[in-house]
């Protein structure tokens, strides 16, 4: 199955992504996540797709949307955690995963830099390969997702009672106007 047929049309992305407002910002947080996820399964089938027929309309399409995602809403995202998971992991003793998740953004973010030049080459019709750590940079965020949603969210939405998911939403939403 081709990019268009995965969930990328030649016009833009077709993902199915989950929609939640800001008023539930653990909901956002996690559908923030799958899309995370939907976009590393769109850089595998871009990987394949390169090898097979290099950086056709497809290839610079699915580079296009992988750029705008990671270079826009992923920041955003991981500033989300930055201020409101984190901190709240902290006060309830978890400085240890705190800690971790931070590093993992730090290291999620030098992996992008390393990446994102791969695609924007893609995006202009430039054939290359992708950097060749791309694969590790996957797993890192995959398992950095799965803490978060395995242990960091619960700890933090159990620690914040309505009023404060309620500016936290507030906060988060913001920022991005």
């Amino acid at each position: 199955m081709g990019l268009v047929g995965w969930g990328l049309g030649m016009n833009g992305p077709l993902l199915n992504s989950p929609s939640v407002g800001f008023e539930q910002p653990f909901e956002m947080l996690h559908a923030c996540h799958e899309r995370v996820l939907q976009r590393l399964d769109l850089l595998e089938r871009l990987h394949a797709h390169l090898l097979s027929h290099g950086a056709d309309a497809q290839a610079q399409g699915a580079a296009s949307d992988l750029l705008r995602y990671f270079d826009l809403a992923a920041p955003h995202h991981h500033e989300d955690e930055e201020r409101h998971v984190l901190p709240r992991l902290r006060a309830q003793g978890h400085v240890l995963l705190a800690d971790r998740l931070a590093a993992e953004h730090r290291e999620m973010h030098a992996g992008w830099l390393a990446l994102r030049s791969a695609l924007l080459s893609v995006q202009c019709g430039q054939t290359v390969a992708l950097s060749g750590n791309w694969r590790d940079w996957a797993a890192l965020y995959r398992r950095h997702i799965e803490a978060e949603e395995g242990d960091a969210f619960p700890i933090a939405r159990a620690a914040s009672g309505d009023l404060e998911r309620n500016a936290m939403g507030q906060e988060m939403a913001a920022r991005r106007r």
